[in-house]
């Protein structure tokens, strides 16, 4: 497990000058399936690794982009988040980065999935038309026009919960709106599950952590076996030769 030094790529882009992630690569000589992976709001820290390190176990070469690179989730976040719900800036291009980097690589079999929690889940939807051969999305928000947002879309895995208070009805709106569009999908709500439940551990401030429960946000390892299950085999099925 390395970091990744993407500045090279992403500055002759026209990205942030100092991209860089967390890369987990497989056991093996490869070739291997590559997934970038988005994080959540709080960045680029030791979850998303574990879940980075959980896929690079199941055989994917597995990029966590760092969206904050430029400094941090206190100085990122916000304009992070304005490009996501605009659905272009800066992220978009680091995105397209980390996919070519990916792909490109020596240990990479060509092919590429994008995989995203919570802000990175609504990043994951929004890029699965960009290239990309499989996406999954994990309690990511839903854009305005979510029609014209994933007409053209790669294959996608979905999962929500159904205690998850910031995001009521997702799912069923996700369901019907792939569905439309004729696109393959595997959309999922998770009865018992709220927002983050593929997480291992609460995330965010001590102080917080009770209201974050109330809202519904926080681990569910009932749910998260059954949603990683779906994760690995809607990757296997469309990446791996």
């Amino acid at each position: 497990m390395t970091y990744a030094d993407l500045s090279a790529e992403s500055t002759a882009a026209g990205g942030s000058p100092s991209l860089g992630g967390y890369l987990a690569t497989p056991p093996g000589p490869g070739p291997f399936p590559g997934v970038v992976m988005i994080h959540e709001a709080f960045g680029l820290n030791d979850m998303t690794r574990r879940h980075a390190d959980r896929l690079a176990s199941a055989g994917y070469l597995t990029l966590a982009l760092d969206l904050f690179s430029e400094g941090g989730a206190r100085r990122c976040l916000v304009s992070t988040m304005r490009s996501m719900l605009k659905g272009s800036g800066r992220p978009f291009t680091d995105l397209a980065t980390a996919r070519t980097w990916l792909a490109e690589a020596p240990q990479s079999n060509g092919k590429t999935g994008v995989i995203g929690f919570c802000m990175g889940g609504g990043f994951a939807l929004l890029v699965a038309r960009d290239g990309f051969d499989a996406a999954s999305v994990n309690y990511g928000r839903l854009p305005g026009d979510l029609e014209d947002a994933l007409r053209g879309a790669c294959p996608i895995v979905a999962n929500y919960g159904g205690r998850d208070t910031t995001l009521k009805g997702a799912a069923h709106k996700l369901e019907e709106a792939l569905t439309s569009l004729g696109i393959e999908h595997n959309v999922k709500e998770f009865p018992t599950a709220g927002h983050s439940f593929l997480n291992d551990a609460d995330l965010g401030p001590a102080a917080l952590r009770p209201l974050m429960r109330v809202m519904g946000i926080g681990p569910d390892p009932e749910s998260a076996p059954e949603a990683w299950q779906r994760i690995e085999e809607h990757f296997s099925r469309y990446l791996k030769d």
